[in-house]
């Protein structure tokens, strides 16, 4: 944890700390808020409030804290975590895989173990594209025949036992569009895609990150999807937090990351099961 707070200090982030109980999450598939009595949510991530520190004019941020998500535990899944996020206005996806490498490599080489794996900072990482990844492992195209079940199925039997083949530090990038979550599309490649990355060591899936949907229009249609979807999950209805859809007209762009401190520990210390380095649920 000094490590970590080292290198983003040294970086000029400033440390932030938003609400853990918070009035409304993302409504996102798949991820449930702890409810509070009295009102409100256990958060899943701070991110909608650290977006909004961008929006008051902030510029590189970081928070380190527990988050909180309902019916997720096994080796390497609690229902309170430790998250570090950090966020940068004007920087894209790919200044975070930067930033993310150089934090990994940081704390990798203090380790005798790892020194070796991490001699050479950038050629210890690796980039595959998700288009690239279906094809060769799942045998489809999810740009030209999208199927959310079968993309989930596939990730989970396919694609992440793949990764983990390839061993050592994972960039898996470039959703698509349908994947974006909270997610810039791009089209500068001719296909539209979501700025998007996931960050997995040795098939560890550690970090997840967006160059970041500055549109309120645009995040507000995805929103009301994402809602309707949870209707039809039979999933929990949250309400729309309008302040943060109100907030990012101000933000301009940026880029941000969501990265698990449990299972970075797990990766450090050589560790198989979560309950080894924090307190079970």
């Amino acid at each position: 944890m000094r490590g970590i707070r080292k290198f983003f200090d040294e970086q000029g982030f400033v440390e932030v700390e938003t609400a853990v109980r918070i009035p409304a999450p993302a409504p996102e598939e798949h991820i449930d808020c702890p409810p509070v009595e009295g009102g409100g949510y256990l958060r899943a991530s701070p991110e909608l409030q650290m977006k909004k520190l961008l929006a008051a004019g902030m510029d590189k941020i970081y928070q380190i804290g527990p988050c909180f998500r309902e019916g997720e535990k096994g080796s390497r899944h609690n229902p309170e975590f430790t998250m570090i996020e950090w966020y940068r206005r004007g920087a894209t996806y790919l200044d975070i895989r930067d930033d993310l490498e150089s934090l990994v490599s940081s704390l990798m080489s203090s380790r005798e173990d790892f020194r070796r794996k991490t001699k050479d900072t950038r050629a210890g990482f690796e980039t595959l594209t998700v288009r690239d990844a279906y094809l060769r492992s799942a045998g489809w195209d999810p740009w030209t025949n999208w199927d959310q079940d079968r993309f989930d199925f596939d990730m989970a039997t396919k694609i992440e036992p793949a990764i983990k083949e390839l061993g050592g530090g994972v960039f898996l990038m470039d959703y698509p569009p349908q994947a974006a979550s909270l997610a810039k599309i791009s089209d500068a490649s001719g296909t539209a895609y979501a700025e998007r990355w996931e960050f997995y060591w040795d098939g560890m899936e550690l970090a997840n990150c967006f160059t970041e949907l500055c549109d309120a229009k645009e995040q507000a249609r995805r929103f009301a999807t994402a809602k309707e979807n949870r209707k039809l999950l039979k999933e929990s209805d949250y309400p729309i937090d309008i302040e943060f859809i109100e907030s990012l007209s101000k933000i301009g762009s940026a880029a941000g990351v969501a990265l698990g401190v449990d299972r970075l520990v797990m990766i450090l210390t050589k560790t198989a099961e979560i309950s080894s380095v924090r307190a079970q649920i």
